[in-house]
């Protein structure tokens, strides 16, 4: 059975979020650290991510903005093996 990919998951990791949504990966995880949010699920001690909640949320004005990655200091070769998609 193949893997799914991160198009056909409804829950995400956090870095499975990111990379799936080009976020930078230290903003994510410091807005995560901020507290919890709508889209957010708890497994145990695990955060996930619920990708339809997560879409409304970066739907708001101005928030993939900040949450965005800088395309200028990304290392292609390091985020070619990074992609999950």
């Amino acid at each position: 059975m193949a893997k799914p990919t991160l198009a056909d998951k409804d829950y995400l990791t956090p870095t499975e979020a990111a990379v799936f949504f080009k976020l930078s990966r230290r903003k994510f995880y410091k807005l995560l650290e901020g507290g919890t949010f709508d889209f957010m699920a708890m497994y145990g001690e695990r955060k996930l991510i619920i990708k339809n909640d997560f879409m409304k949320y970066l739907a708001q004005p101005g928030v993939k903005e900040v949450l965005a990655r800088d395309e200028r200091h990304i290392n292609k070769k390091r985020l070619k093996a990074q992609n999950l998609a």
